[in-house]
């Protein structure tokens, strides 16, 4: 590849990776394409939080410093998002934990909403927009009810349900300056909006797209959360909320019934693990791809990073390939355990990472045809002083989920739903009461049985791939999280914006990298530096020895870590 091919294959693939948003732009979201990354560091000795809004962030560090605890903050932050990040946040929608108490005793809870009892008839496919698409019943608020109980039973909690809300009401009640991501999507999706009627009239202001810091509100969505203030989390499933949601849910055509939203709870469960330079990974239980995650990082734990330069195209190489191998794994066998066998120990086991390590050839890229899986969603993590943390996801699949609001709430439902197959005997296939596959899968790095890092990231197929990378550069590399997320990364296969499986890599790579990558059989393109494309991961960094925490969001994303 010579310069002038790199220059052009720059040229084309940046308008491929943005020209379909010709709406937006990928200016609010991210850098100029050779700017350098903000200063995103936080440093603190008494407690900490990330999130992709500052304005979220912020409730979660409040808690902190009037003495909750990190279960405490997290709620805070989550109920904020599905406020103030409506477009990949929502109690409309699904959420993960991974907790660990001060005494290192680690739990997750995996809040999937299960598809209703009297399945509808699809002919071809399952609508991924609108009526059809709301085929699953949202468990976030029963994520956040559950960790609300482990908090006040467990961890000595001092908050009230109803004060955790309280940032999030007013928020919605009061209003809250739109964010650059908000607009972003907004622009992206402004075409699709006559299919998504609720969007253009519950977030559109006078029939336009709201500008960057244009105050918003959603007072449906205040007296909503005011009452599941009131009257608790299960409220939502099984009491007078409910019913108002169930209604909505039907007449905007919803297959979902009351039945099916009282059958909903989110599952405690224990953590996947899986051995990495001296310390252990972990991630939540299928039908969540956290086992992919580990999957990756075992096979990368049989590579000795330290000797291969960190950025060079043996680097990219290496974990690209890693990926790979464990997404062979994932598109076979990941879905709901309770309705096929997946065979997690073995997919963990010694032999299993062994065989795939064995098979990555340094010189040679194995091709790479499979299925893209899209998603977004926001991470959140937490963490205080007195030894316990947080790692947490929540979503409403795509952007703007299903596109249909529940009724008169103000809870936008999400689509996950549509993650189901309709092929018979497929793992994934939609079946009555089951949970679909999820891509959301926060993580927790402990050592010595306590947490080092917390991490996780938007980005659907994209968040093992994301994690890989800011993983193997924290851990193996050493760097702190702000450096860590603002290194070049790098997402394999099909984006919402680009339809080709290629090896997508940020520019500020370098010409040198695609050169060698593209000599191995990589089939490559180009993306911005700092582009979205590339997820917007968060991290928060725990030193033991010195009670130091060291946090960062990404710089893609309008997030921030704050320390208390």
């Amino acid at each position: 590849m010579k310069n002038k091919m790199f220059q052009d294959m720059t040229r084309r693939d940046f308008l491929s990776a943005s020209g379909a948003m010709a709406l937006g732009s990928l200016a609010p979201l991210s850098l100029a394409q050779d700017a350098k990354p903000k200063n995103i560091l936080a440093t603190s000795t008494k407690g900490m939080v990330t999130s992709p809004h500052e304005l979220a962030t912020k409730a979660g560090l409040d808690v902190l410093k009037s003495g909750g605890n990190a279960i405490e903050a997290a709620i805070a932050i989550a109920s904020c998002l599905n406020v103030t990040y409506p477009h990949f946040s929502g109690f409309g929608g699904d959420a993960f934990m991974i907790i660990s108490d001060r005494n290192g005793k680690v739990r997750t809870l995996s809040g999937i909403g299960q598809a209703p009892q009297i399945l509808p008839q699809y002919s071809g496919s399952i609508p991924v927009r609108g009526p059809g698409s709301m085929l699953t019943t949202a468990a976030n608020v029963d994520t956040l009810g559950k960790a609300f109980d482990i908090s006040n039973k467990e961890l000595a909690g001092r908050k009230s349900w109803a004060e955790l809300l309280k940032p999030a009401i007013g928020y919605a009640r009061n209003g809250f300056p739109v964010s650059p991501s908000e607009r972003f999507w907004m622009d992206f999706r402004l075409k699709e909006l006559a299919d998504m009627p609720a969007i253009a009239n519950h977030f559109m202001v006078n029939g336009k797209v709201p500008e960057v810091g244009e105050l918003y509100k959603q007072p449906q969505l205040a007296d909503t959360l005011e009452m599941l203030a009131v009257r608790g989390y299960r409220d939502f499933y099984d009491g007078k909320l409910a019913e108002r949601i169930a209604k909505g849910l039907k007449d905007a055509g919803s297959p979902l019934t009351a039945s099916d939203l009282a059958k909903t709870q989110a599952r405690i469960e224990p953590p996947l693990r899986v051995a990495y330079r001296g310390g252990e990974l972990l991630a939540n239980q299928p039908p969540t791809q956290g086992i992919t995650t580990l999957e990756i990082m075992g096979i990368l734990d049989r590579f000795d990073l330290k000797k291969i330069p960190e950025g060079s195209a043996d680097y990219y190489h290496v974990v690209v390939e890693a990926v790979k191998r464990a997404f062979i794994d994932r598109n076979q066998y990941v879905a709901d355990p309770e309705f096929v066998h997946v065979p997690s120990t073995t997919m963990l086991s010694k032999y299993n990472l062994d065989k795939w390590a064995g098979r990555i050839k340094m010189d040679q890229a194995l091709a790479w045809p499979h299925v893209f899986k899209n998603g977004d969603t926001v991470y959140i993590g937490a963490t205080d002083n007195q030894g316990n943390s947080v790692s947490m996801l929540q979503t409403v699949y795509f952007d703007w989920g299903s596109g249909v609001m529940a009724g008169d709430t103000g809870i936008l439902w999400h689509n996950r739903g549509a993650s189901f197959s309709l092929k018979p005997g497929h793992q994934n296939v939609l079946q009555p009461g089951k949970r679909p596959f999820h891509t959301l899968n926060p993580g927790m790095y402990m050592k010595n049985d306590k947490p080092q890092i917390l991490y996780g990231t938007q980005g659907a197929d994209g968040q093992p791939q994301t994690l890989a990378a800011i993983l193997t550069r924290m851990i193996d590399y050493g760097m702190d999280p702000a450096t860590a997320l603002s290194r070049p990364r790098f997402l394999l296969g099909k984006t919402f914006s680009d339809t080709r499986d290629t090896l997508k890599l940020e520019k500020d790579a370098g010409e040198q990298v695609f050169q060698e990558l593209a000599r191995r059989g990589h089939e490559m393109s180009v993306i911005p530096a700092q582009s979205p494309l590339a997820g917007h991961p968060g991290a928060i960094m725990i030193n033991q020895k010195t009670g130091t925490f060291t946090g960062a969001h990404d710089p893609r994303s309008d997030g921030r870590a704050l320390g208390v």
